[in-house]
């Protein structure tokens, strides 16, 4: 009778251990899920226009050392933009033309204008209460 009271206990503690997994498997998921969600509201769509200038991200300026180094090489302008992300090309200095992702690209906004002001300035200031 010992050995039947074993056994019985025994497939129980196996199922109880198989629901513990499928309740571990189920939750799992949902956090995927709600990261995914929560990932791909995060991402920002860029959409690129022919005409328009862009910034190229150099990925070999990773490897050294320069913090201070822009990553960024010099304003090109769109020719042509694909399906799927890939963006064409053009640099103003050497006319060449090239496709890349569009993600290694980001919109380049000109300079602002920047007006000069005088102040005058006192060689003594004194404060007054």
């Amino acid at each position: 009778m010992k050995e039947d009271e074993v056994g019985n206990k025994r497939k129980l503690d196996i199922q109880e251990l198989e629901a513990i997994r499928n309740n571990a498997y189920e939750s799992n998921m949902i956090y995927k899920e709600k990261t995914k969600v929560y990932h791909d509201k995060m991402i920002s769509r860029k959409t690129f226009v022919q005409g328009k200038k862009v910034l190229l991200y150099h990925s070999m300026f990773k490897l050294i050392a320069e913090k201070l180094r822009s990553r960024w090489v010099r304003p090109f302008v769109v020719t042509r933009v694909f399906d799927h992300g890939a963006v064409e090309i053009t640099s103003k200095q050497t006319s060449k033309t090239f496709k890349v992702n569009g993600h290694r690209l980001k919109p380049f906004y000109e300079g602002f204008e920047v007006k000069n002001e005088e102040l005058d300035v006192l060689e003594n200031p004194t404060y007054q209460d």
